[in-house]
């Protein structure tokens, strides 16, 4: 254990027990500057959030984005391609940045050449198609481009380019490159030969933090260390965007062709803007076909005739560079070296929380001596040379089995703990650390998987990990918020303790006090004898508290029975035919339920189920994982009145119309889980209600009855047929189902002991709350609904289209907004680790020609998956519920 002590493989590691116990000189902080203080003023905004993926993107100060806003208010600023004097100093300007740049990395503007990209992928790009290349011929092999395996997929990624062009291009394990080193270079290459060659390896991995030795440069350069043996010489390409961030690098020493980076990693802003540096003695071998504004000479639009400009900047440089990010360097430089005194002292800093962080994570072991986590790392966290700050690893449980990373994800949400999860970008070092062949990345793909989704596990096997990284702001409050969390996660299972909204102080906390000791029950009547073609559900006053058709929130032991549940006889969790015994809608995504005995169907789904959805001033939806509260948001629709009406406490009810405007509405578009939707803002009467109730500003909107949105879900074995569903703003399909059976085995796993050992039941309506399904069904074995693939409810028909994957969500008592973590960390334990709960459904053959309704009561035929057995009833109980 690096820097470890002896210590209880449950408990957290000291800090002082760490620094002292360390074989070599540690340093936390930037001396005089104090980090709280640091923290407090330039980046007050992570109150309460505890951020881990630096590696990522690190966060830019507050001071930062004043100095350079105060900058662009006081200065015109002009295109630099013209000669008038606001365009003078804009081109003034960017060569100090450029001078600055050069400084920043220990070079100088006759050694190196700064080239602005859109970013370090751009970068490149570039260098794949400007190199030499020379294609093999009669006398020669060829190029070669070769490339550490453990690289980002934008360098990957220049082989596509490069193939192009006939040119072969070479993976190069790092075990190859070590082994390379070791070895007698008396078969070196001839450093002044044809072909040229390029090598391409990252200064430090994203995907572990291993530092490559950046005595690479010479050594392959010089000839005394070839990647692939054969004559040529060769070129080497640094990426340096992970590493730049947390360490200085020194160019006057370590003297590489090409440099790209970032700068979003070194500043947090600008973002979309980076740069390659490139060595002055290897700029002439550059080539360039096309040709953009700015970097000609002269040319003729007539013939072929075009002489580009000396500069290899204004050369490479297509068109307007963003100059005013580009300005925005400056102040990213001063303000880096004010606040932390120079790259070294970050690079120290971040070391040290990463070591100990570390050396925590590795002592951490279950009552067994398992270990909680595996680390995936080249070192041993001995030193910055060869680790940045950066720890990539999966949690294991106390059989070893691998904790798949989703999980992971959002249980850290819960903590307010901000992770990145996957490969990476890094497909090559993830298959290195975690075991995975290329034939089973191929499986992987056939399953489903692709890179940045959340299939964490297939066939038990990982499929990434979780990373965290530290930058030059984090603190050890950060490394030790997360190992806690680890621990209570982990070693220390909680018991259900609700969590704050937000952490105290905070604006918009909602505290306990705001919120109403206990709710009236109020359910509608069933009304079975109603005429087929009413639309009416209820006569209830449209002003009904949606939220209270909910139990109190002192209910405990098991739920309490609806009108329509008393009225078909149905008993919580009972076994035998299965019954609808609730249906919910819920008109606002992410907004209160509102419960019906029966209802309307449209084409979507249940009539108004998710028409509407609240969106920010950027048009970007909202849902409960950002907004906790809008579960306080209670939304009832009154179908003889054709309005919703809303209601929240403390605020007065407003109306919203069913009806579309008739007048021309603004169309806007959004996203639903990736997907676009056209809608129409509801108004700046219901937009400024919910603004006063959320404390910011924002909007509502409904999906455009001519806009038709399709999911498309494979069905079966037979990956030829699929089926097609419209949707409203759902996530994902139609209708949800849970089982009351599934709820209550839940049930038992949360309940826990008061101080006299009697044991105290999660509220099961409290638990139906959260899952949000649409239709409640009561009378199977738990988890049985899994293995349906049909079901039918009356006449009418549905395809099970899959299980619900649930989310974090589930945390969040739909009564109060508050979270507790404790559910979806048992839900995990008793799915193994993969969180499903619930049917996605889709219906079939829905004939609207006449209006159908769902009803509690209704009995449910399910169709098995593998048998197709169904469960059929006595003649005398096939009479329908459901109207249609």
């Amino acid at each position: 254990m690096a820097g470890g002590a002896e210590q209880s493989g449950t408990e957290l590691l000291a800090f002082a027990q760490f620094l002292d116990s360390s074989p070599q000189p540690l340093a936390y902080g930037y001396g005089r500057r104090s980090l709280h203080e640091l923290r407090a003023r330039e980046f007050g905004r992570l109150a309460g959030t505890v951020y881990l993926d630096h590696a990522g993107a690190t966060l830019f100060p507050q001071s930062q984005l004043t100095s350079f806003t105060k900058d662009l208010m006081e200065n015109v600023y002009g295109n630099p391609h013209s000669q008038n004097s606001s365009s003078r100093l804009t081109h003034d300007t960017v060569e100090q940045v450029r001078y600055r740049i050069l400084a920043h990395f220990h070079t100088s503007p006759e050694d190196y050449t700064v080239i602005f990209t859109a970013g370090s992928t751009a970068a490149l790009k570039l260098v794949a198609e400007a190199f030499p290349w020379v294609p093999p011929g009669p006398e020669s092999s060829g190029s070669h481009f070769c490339y550490l395996t453990d690289s980002h997929t934008s360098v990957v990624g220049m082989r596509e380019v490069v193939a192009a062009m006939n040119i072969t291009s070479i993976p190069v394990r790092p075990e190859d490159m070590w082994l390379a080193e070791e070895q007698d270079a008396t078969a070196a290459s001839d450093p002044d030969g044809q072909p040229l060659h390029l090598f391409c390896y990252p200064a430090q991995s994203n995907f572990s933090g291993t530092r490559y030795p950046l005595s690479w440069i010479e050594e392959v350069k010089s000839g005394r260390m070839c990647p692939v043996g054969g004559p040529g010489k060769w070129f080497v390409l640094l990426d340096a965007a992970a590493y730049v961030g947390t360490s200085p690098l020194d160019l006057s020493v370590h003297r590489a062709d090409f440099v790209p980076l970032s700068f979003y990693k070194i500043f947090g802003f600008p973002t979309g803007l980076g740069a390659l540096l490139v060595n002055s003695r290897s700029a002439p071998l550059l080539r360039k076909t096309y040709f953009g504004g700015g970097t000609a000479t002269a040319y003729l639009a007539k013939e072929d005739f075009y002489i580009p400009r000396e500069s290899v900047a204004e050369r490479f440089e297509d068109g307007t560079i963003s100059f005013l990010d580009v300005i925005a360097l400056k102040h990213g430089f001063d303000v880096l070296e004010r606040l932390t005194g120079g790259m070294e002292n970050i690079r120290q800093h971040t070391f040290t929380l990463a070591r100990y962080t570390y050396a925590a994570l590795s002592a951490l072991r279950y009552p067994n001596g398992a270990p909680v986590a595996q680390i995936y790392s080249d070192s041993e966290f001995s030193s910055p040379e060869v680790q940045g700050p950066v720890i990539s690893f999966n949690v294991l449980d106390d059989n070893g089995n691998i904790i798949g990373y989703s999980q992971v994800d959002k249980m850290a949400s819960l903590h307010n703990i901000h992770v990145r999860t996957g490969c990476f970008c890094n497909t090559g070092a993830c298959q290195r650390h975690l075991g995975i062949s290329d034939e089973m990345i191929k499986k992987h793909l056939q399953a489903g998987h692709v890179c940045g989704d959340d299939v964490d596990l297939i066939d038990g096997q990982p499929t990434g990990s979780v990373r965290i990284s530290f930058g030059y702001m984090s603190t050890l409050e950060d490394a030790q918020a997360f190992l806690r969390f680890i621990i209570a996660t982990r070693l220390r299972p909680s018991h259900g303790q609700p969590l704050p909204l937000a952490t105290p102080g905070e604006a918009g906390a909602l505290s306990a006090e705001s919120l109403p000791a206990t709710r009236a029950r109020r359910s509608p009547s069933p009304q079975e004898d109603a005429s087929p073609d009413s639309r009416v559900w209820d006569n209830a006053p449209t002003t009904v508290d949606a939220v209270s058709l909910r139990p109190p929130l002192l209910e405990t032991t098991r739920t309490q029975q609806t009108p329509s549940e008393k009225a078909a006889g149905i008993l919580d969790g009972g076994l035998g035919s299965h019954i609808v015994t609730n249906l919910f809608l819920y008109p606002i995504k992410s907004c209160a339920a509102f419960e019906v005995t029966r209802w309307p169907l449209g084409n979507q789904g249940l009539l108004y189920d998710r028409s509407w959805m609240v969106v920010n001033h950027n048009g970007v939806c909202l849902s409960q994982k950002q907004e906790p509260r809008l579960c306080l948001i209670q939304p009832f629709i009154d179908l003889q009145r054709r309005i919703m009406v809303i209601n929240a406490q403390g605020m007065e009810p407003i109306a919203v119309s069913l009806e579309e405007n008739s007048k021309p509405a603004q169309i806007c578009q959004s996203k639903v889980c990736a997907d676009r939707v056209n809608t129409y803002d509801c108004g700046e009467k219901i937009s400024s209600w919910l603004s006063k109730f959320f404390g910011r500003p924002y909007h509502l909107i409904r999906q455009s009855s001519d806009f038709q949105r399709n999911a498309r879900k494979k069905r079966g074995k037979d990956q030829s047929a699929c089926t097609t569903a419209t949707l409203s703003l759902v996530n994902e399909a139609q209708y949800l189902l849970i089982n009351r059976s599934s709820v209550l085995e839940l049930q038992q796993q949360l309940s826990t002991s008061d101080e006299n050992g009697k044991e105290e039941l999660f509220p099961v309506n409290n638990l139906i709350s959260r899952f949000r399904a649409n239709i409640i069904t009561s009378g199977t074995r738990a988890f049985e609904e899994e293995k349906w693939d049909e079901i039918s409810v009356g006449s009418l028909h549905f395809q099970v289209l899959g299980p619900c994957h649930r989310c974090q969500m589930i945390c969040i008592d739909q009564q109060t907004g508050q979270r507790n973590r404790n559910v979806f960390q048992k839900l995990s334990e008793r799915r193994e680790r993969k969180v499903n709960f619930g049917l996605y459904l889709m219906h079939t053959s829905l004939d609207l020609s006449s209006p159908c309704y769902l009803s509690v009561g209704s009995q449910v035929l399910p169709v098995l998956k593998e048998n197709i057995e169904h469960y059929d009833l006595p003649a005398s109980e096939k009479q329908q519920e459901v109207i249609s």
